[in-house]
C-alpha cells in the first residue's frame, strides 16, 4: 500500500483556487467561514449535513470509571461532548475504490 500524504488547509486552497480560477484569498475566506459556521453550529448543538459528503454532529460520552495510566488506581473520567464525522454513501463510495 503506497503511504499516505497529509493535505494541509493551503493545500486545499491551492487545489480549489486552481479548480475554479477564484483567487486564493477569496477560497481562504468562504473556506474560513464554512469551517466558523460548521463549529458554531456544532457548538449549538446542531448537525451539519453535506448531502453525499457526510455528516458532522456532537456525540456525548457518558461519565464513567478508568484506571490511571501506571498505577492501578481507579478514577472518574465526567461525562463530555464531542465532535464526530459520520461518512455519507458517495465519500464512502469514492473512498473504496
Amino acid at each position: 500500500m503506497a503511504k499516505t500524504k497529509t493535505v494541509s488547509k493551503a493545500d486545499l486552497v491551492d487545489t480549489v483556487a486552481n479548480a475554479t480560477s477564484m483567487k486564493k484569498k477569496d477560497v481562504k475566506e468562504v473556506m474560513d467561514a464554512m469551517l466558523d459556521k460548521i463549529s458554531a453550529n456544532l457548538d449549538l448543538g446542531n448537525k451539519v449535513q453535506l448531502t453525499g459528503f457526510g455528516t458532522f454532529e456532537v456525540r456525548r460520552r457518558k461519565a464513567r470509571t478508568g484506571v490511571k495510566p501506571g498505577t492501578t488506581e481507579k478514577i472518574k473520567i465526567p461525562a463530555s461532548k464531542y465532535p464526530a464525522f459520520k461518512p455519507g454513501k458517495s465519500l464512502k463510495e469514492q473512498v473504496k475504490k
